[in-house]
């Protein structure tokens, strides 16, 4: 334990004291040391004392905790504090040490008896010389009147007969053949004969050792850790679990992430840096009476950079900076989260003005009562405190809580009302122009070939986030490394987009006759890619296997789109459907190849059918929910369904009519064109991958531009997650 004395003119100081000293300067010292010379008892004290409220004050003035408060903040990379080795296992084994030595010393210790045959033990109790004995079991114990010679049976097959032993504490074993009357025999020859039962009785000493020792041992080992581990840092032990597991971000030790590093998301950008604008220079807003928001909510798809522009307000606002996921709040013990929140919120407060980031906070912010029963107290305990330190009756202000989420629909109302969650910014997918802002930013430190343009790069990657054009970015660069080459290439950028696009490709041996279909199949999406007005252009057909499919046809628009009109939709069935009216008409029949297909036109079907209104008999009426925009929810079918089985029933008919009606104008515009369909799948066979200008020159189709009418007979927004790839996953 830390200890401080004086004696005749000496003073020892603890460590804490000498790291504080050495921190303070001479001047605190020198005046401690002079204290300590006069007097070791309250004047010394008391110059420590005015010495850490000196330097206490210095800190507070630019925002940090005094060092000797360990509790709050600790030292961090190359100013860490040093602890000494970890010694756990050294006291275990010290432990165990110990309770053998006890046992040791309570076992009393007996000069260890000789074997001696049978037979020499029937000759001395015929003398006379056997004083006593014992039994247990077959074995006997005993001990002579007078020492006897003996040479032990290993001296005697060695040939050693002259070291003899003179022995007095002997045992020996009972043959099985033992003659009866041996009892009569050795009382008449003087022996005191005593037995002992098979499982032999210990002392209570010995009783208590074996029976608790072990079990004592590894609850003293258990308490000796938890109370070592709830001094080394915040949330540490049992007596630390109420303490917030927040970390404290520090620009000197931590890579330091700014505005410039965020990119294409220009609108929520904007939002944030008004924030740090507000903590540099509050009197700009302040004097016209305009006060900070308490809450910000970061909603947006993953990968869109929600957390990385938390990073760049840390680095950017200059005051206490902390960060926490909000599944570290929650523990098995109940009131844990809420008592980590208190903790949170106390430790920002005492650093006023600061800033919380609360990153997936719709692991505890989930509306109350939705929660499963049993598991929902806890997370509805935590979610309680985060309203009362946000916007309580004793709540106050110097504190922003920034927050993310991608699930803004299950957060609880309470929580996202004015007065705590203020602001609601939407960080949205980026657009070509933030795309290729993003792209810029990631290939800062990358060199680029002179012909790489990062516009037309930008240009074939509609609906990726931040997060997927940073993959891109390092997929490209690593093919690059591969390939032996000094910069990055276009090839490099396009091979590393299909391939995570695509599939990596598979080596996979297929025979003439499943080429040769799969060449038809995927032919059949091809053509009607550039036959269907207004189709997404095709930009690559491939019969070799990548990832989980045999062939794809791959199309991609030729700018973002925000709005699909039916005809765009009803184009885009028709082009699913291209694989399997292909092989009906070149084989006249059906393989499990178009199970894909068949899946992805079924499901644009019901969204046009139930979400979209596009069905005259069933007017516009939304009959399924709205899904997840940012994750993938339960599927069409998912949930209970909000009709009556009648409506049901229509719903399939209609989404039947779609899908035939499609399926009839696939096989009619392929029948059209049949002689492209088989050049092209020709040139597949031969070539396996074409590009978009190869398929023009093989198939000689002029494309068609967007119709005012539909597409196919019969009979408008419409999410990203509807791909412009259409894969053949069968034979």
């Amino acid at each position: 334990m830390p200890f401080l004395y004086c004696g005749n003119g000496g003073r020892k100081y603890n460590k804490y004291d000498r790291r504080f000293l050495a921190k303070t300067g001479q001047a605190e010292q020198k005046s401690a040391e002079a204290a300590s010379s006069q007097q070791c008892g309250r004047r010394r004290r008391s110059a420590l004392r005015d010495a850490k409220q000196q330097q206490g004050s210095t800190f507070r003035d630019t925002g940090r905790t005094a060092p000797w408060n360990s509790r709050k903040v600790r030292p961090k990379g190359k100013n860490k504090e040093k602890l000494p080795p970890n010694r756990i296992w050294l006291w275990f084994l010290a432990i165990l040490a110990l309770n053998y030595l006890m046992v040791s010393f309570l076992t009393p210790d007996a000069e260890a008896p000789a074997t001696i045959p049978y037979t020499l033990f029937r000759e001395e109790v015929s003398r006379g010389n056997v004083h006593a004995i014992y039994n247990k079991g077959e074995n006997v114990w005993g001990d002579f009147r007078t020492p006897v010679s003996f040479v032990s049976p290993e001296a005697a097959k060695t040939g050693t007969t002259g070291t003899k032993k003179n022995v007095t504490f002997f045992t020996t074993t009972l043959p099985s053949f033992i003659e009866s009357g041996l009892e009569t025999f050795l009382i008449n020859h003087g022996v005191e004969i005593s037995a002992r039962p098979m499982h032999e009785e210990r002392t209570i000493w010995e009783s208590i050792l074996y029976g608790f020792g072990p079990g004592l041992l590894f609850i003293l080992f258990y308490i000796w850790l938890f109370r070592r581990s709830a001094g080394q840092g915040i949330g540490g032990g049992l007596m630390g679990l109420g303490k917030s597991k927040a970390r404290r971000y520090d620009s000197e030790t931590e890579e330091k992430v700014t505005f410039e590093d965020v990119a294409g998301i220009d609108e929520a950008e904007n939002e944030l840096v008004e924030i740090v604008d507000f903590l540099k220079d509050p009197e700009k807003y302040t004097r016209l009476g305009g006060t900070a928001p308490k809450g910000i909510l970061l909603v947006g798809a993953p990968g869109t950079g929600k957390t990385l522009l938390a990073k760049a307000v840390a680095g950017e606002a200059g005051v206490p900076f902390f960060s926490m996921s909000a599944s570290e709040f929650v523990e098995m013990i109940v009131g844990v989260g809420a008592a980590r929140v208190r903790d949170l919120f106390a430790q920002a407060r005492e650093n006023a003005p600061a800033i919380i980031f609360i990153d997936e906070l719709d692991a505890i912010g989930r509306a109350r009562g939705q929660t499963a029963i049993g598991g929902s107290s806890e997370q509805e305990q935590t979610l309680n405190q985060i309203l009362t330190e946000m916007d309580g009756f004793s709540s106050r202000s110097g504190v922003i809580v920034l927050a993310a989420t991608n699930q803004p629909e299950v957060l609880d109302k309470a929580l996202l009302r004015p007065g705590r969650f203020d602001r609601r910014v939407m960080v949205n997918l980026p657009d070509r122009p933030g795309r290729e802002a993003i792209l810029k930013v990631h290939t800062r430190g990358i060199p680029l070939d002179d012909h790489v343009s990062l516009g037309e790069v930008a240009a074939t990657t509609p609906g990726f986030s931040g997060a997927d054009l940073k993959n891109l970015v390092n997929e490209a660069a690593l093919l690059a490394a591969r390939r032996g080459q000094d910069e990055v290439r276009s090839k490099d950028f396009t091979d590393a987009l299909e391939k995570i696009v695509l599939g990596p490709e598979r080596p996979l041996l297929l025979s003439t006759a499943d080429r040769e279909r799969i060449a038809y199949h995927e032919g059949g999406h091809a053509v009607l890619g550039l036959a269907v007005p207004g189709a997404d252009p095709v930009h690559r057909v491939t019969i070799m296997p990548r990832g989980q499919a045999l062939g794809v046809t791959y199309q991609r628009p030729e700018s973002d789109r925000y709005n699909y009109p039916e005809s765009y939709l009803r184009g885009r069935i028709v082009g699913i459907l291209g694989g399997r009216a292909a092989e009906e008409i070149v084989y006249g029949t059906k393989t499990t190849g178009a199970e894909s297909d068949i899946e992805q036109a079924t499901g644009l079907a019901y969204r046009m059918v139930t979400r979209w209104g596009m069905s005259e008999r069933l007017g516009m009426v939304q009959l399924a929910p709205r899904e997840n925009p940012y994750l993938a929810g339960p599927g069409i079918f998912g949930g209970a369904k909000p009709y009556s089985e009648e409506t049901g029933k229509a719903i399939d008919e209609e989404v039947l009519k779609i899908i035939n009606e499609c399926h009839d104008e696939a096989r009619r515009l392929l029948t059209l064109h049949r002689a492209s369909l088989d050049a092209l799948a020709a040139a597949l066979v031969e070539r396996e991958t074409l590009d978009e200008r190869e398929i023009l020159e093989v198939t000689g189709i002029k494309l068609v531009h967007q119709p005012d009418g539909p597409v196919c007979p019969a009979k408008e927004e419409i999410t990203d997650e509807e791909t412009s790839l259409t894969e053949n996953q069968g034979g």
